[in-house]
């Protein structure tokens, strides 16, 4: 029997309690680096499996040296939202937190980090039940906090690099909103590099019926949001992308009142580092000229948080991985994933190690019922989605087990 085949034989073996696990991991999400229930859960399932647990910045990563061979890492993603979920499923999360202004708000994995985890733990109890089917050292690293990309940094920042070997090769996937069963992959940038900015602007506080004894923030910061939307259309090279959002605009309290300062939420998506400096250099450049026509008192503030590093997939290790695919699936179950605007921390986990990789998507949906991510409606059909996933995990694995990377 081919070794691949091998593997996989026992695929029915892992299915019965995949799904139990995906029903219990969805009824029950964390927030990102509050995952200790997820986590507890995946290392004692790891070490169940034979593997040696070792624990950085949060994260679970389960190590299972098998001879000599390559070092393959695979991802999986571990972190809920705070989204009230309205899938009517009989599993549906019912669990709350309370968010940073102390309003009661819901949980749900609503954007299938539970099919990821789950899929991962399946792929790594096949290969773990059938050692003598390849010979290397497989990686299964389980992330905090992507939804937030301070997971992947926590991890690198908490050691990663020296607790484990270094891996000749990482992978990571994600249920998307395509048929399910459908792998989807992609050469070069493949998810956009992401920054989020809070920037603040300060007036001059006065009474509304005297506005010429202040400086009105409000009027400052919608010329700033119009202004904004110059950028891609007369700053950015016909053919680049970039995308600019401004998803708040913060002022006041009063109708009456001239608030003394005001704050807007910006958004920015690009696939270039180039791109992406430019863009950063037009918005500062922007909000401080509209300061100085307007005469602000003080200097504009700007803090940027949640930045996403670009997801840029190595050619020859996609290449790789899909013509596995391909030949396991068949060419109809595997498709183009074309660039996704939205954006992931993953690839600062083999960046840290000089690692290549590769991210794929796997479609987790009925034809024509897709719903986005971080939707509250979000629900992928649990089969075929999670033989399917667990599948590619082991397909890409094998391609590399026993081939020599020296």
């Amino acid at each position: 029997m081919p070794a691949l085949d091998q593997v996989l034989s026992h695929l029915g073996t892992t299915r019965t309690w995949q799904e139990e696990l995906y029903r219990h991991l969805h009824a029950h999400p964390e927030l990102g680096l509050r995952e200790e229930k997820t986590r507890t859960l995946i290392a004692e399932r790891l070490a169940e499996l034979g593997y040696e647990v070792r624990t950085a910045g949060g994260g679970v990563v389960g190590v299972l040296a098998n001879g000599p061979g390559p070092v393959v890492l695979s991802r999986a993603d571990i972190d809920g939202l705070p989204v009230k979920e309205e899938t009517g499923l009989p599993y549906a999360s019912t669990d709350t937190t309370v968010d940073e202004s102390g309003q009661t708000v819901g949980l749900m994995h609503a954007c299938g980090h539970d099919a990821h985890i789950t899929c991962l733990l399946g792929a790594a109890a096949l290969l773990a039940a059938q050692r003598d089917a390849w010979s290397g050292t497989f990686l299964a690293l389980f992330q905090p906090a992507e939804e937030t990309a301070a997971g992947a940094r926590s991890m690198v920042d908490d050691g990663l690099t020296d607790l484990i070997p270094r891996p000749d090769v990482a992978f990571a996937q994600h249920v998307l909103g395509h048929e399910a069963g459908v792998l989807a992959t992609q050469t070069g940038p493949v998810l956009s590099a992401g920054d989020s900015i809070r920037i603040t602007v300060f007036g001059k506080g006065s009474h509304g019926s005297m506005p010429h004894l202040g400086v009105d923030p409000v009027v400052l910061a919608s010329a700033i949001v119009l202004r904004l939307q110059s950028i891609v259309s007369r700053e950015v090279a016909p053919g680049e992308f970039a995308v600019v959002t401004v998803g708040a605009l913060n002022a006041g309290s009063k109708s009456n009142v001239i608030p003394d300062r005001a704050t807007l939420l910006v958004n920015l998506r690009t696939y270039d580092t180039r791109t992406r400096e430019r863009v950063v250099a037009a918005v500062e450049r922007i909000v401080r000229g509209e300061c100085a026509a307007a005469g602000s008192p003080h200097q504009p503030t700007f803090e940027y948080y949640d930045q996403f590093p670009l997801t840029d997939n190595d050619a020859e290790v996609t290449s790789t991985v899909t013509e596995a695919f391909r030949a396991h699936f068949g060419t109809e179950r595997v498709i183009p994933l074309g660039r996704v605007p939205a954006s992931e921390d993953f690839s600062r986990i083999p960046d840290a190690f000089g690692t290549p990789y590769t991210y794929w998507g796997l479609g987790g949906f009925a034809p024509g019922t897709g719903v986005p991510n971080h939707s509250p409606f979000f629900a992928p059909l649990i089969q075929p989605t999670l033989d399917a996933g667990t599948q590619a995990v082991v397909v890409a694995a094998m391609a590399y087990f026993g081939k020599d990377l020296s």
